[in-house]
């Protein structure tokens, strides 16, 4: 049998973490804190994609997974090292901008606070904002006091936090539309019903007829 896999290095255990080049730094320094509210960012958009029955807006929402995985590579890296794992620039904070105008021209725009919670998936999706919105704020941090240097950073996560507003809305939509198809296939069973009570004829025999 083969050794065991190492699933722990015990060496944080001293408070340290180690970064993407040399060096360790406490586990509460600004650049953990960023990159781990993007880990739950992404842990959280996950639940959210387990809750989103929308083959399109859950394939979406995985490479926003992925590109999480390339945020927090960046956030990890040392000053001199960053450059080398630089995978999110204005490509994708387009075109994160881009498919939240698609999505976006398919809902009303609120004219008041929404409260999330129709659904799972609208409340998921809301929840993995608020995380979004924490992880930008903690990248700010590290944009504001240079130790990152790419702000394509901060803007995606900025655009990100829309998306999943508009994502949620649209998840709210296609309830709302599905309750109504419901209640309109209710409504034709029971006219359906009344047609045959009144004419004494199924309801097929009765279009026909009508259609002559």
């Amino acid at each position: 049998m083969s050794q065991a896999f190492p699933w722990y290095t015990a060496r944080g255990d001293d408070g340290t973490t180690g970064l993407l080049g040399a060096g360790r730094v406490p586990k509460y320094h600004p650049q953990p804190e960023a990159f781990g509210a993007v880990d739950e960012a992404g842990s959280m958009i996950g639940y959210a994609r387990a809750l989103v029955e929308d083959d399109e807006i859950n394939d979406l929402l995985v490479q926003v997974q992925r590109h999480c995985y390339d945020l927090m590579a960046e956030l990890a890296a040392t000053p001199d090292a960053q450059a080398k794992f630089r995978r999110i620039d204005t490509e994708q904070v387009n075109w994160l901008a881009e498919v939240t105008d698609r999505f976006g021209q398919q809902v009303a725009m609120p004219r008041e606070f929404v409260v999330p919670g129709d659904t799972q998936a609208d409340a998921a999706l809301d929840m993995a904002r608020t995380v979004v919105r924490r992880a930008e704020r903690r990248v700010s941090q590290l944009l504001v006091e240079k130790m990152i240097e790419n702000p394509a950073l901060v803007g995606y996560l900025n655009r990100l936090s829309s998306l999943l507003f508009v994502l949620g809305a649209q998840c709210q939509y296609i309830r709302i539309l599905h309750n109504h198809l419901n209640r309109l296939s209710s409504l034709l069973f029971v006219l359906g019903r009344y047609m045959v009570a009144k004419t004494g004829q199924d309801t097929m025999t009765f279009a026909k007829q009508r259609s002559k």
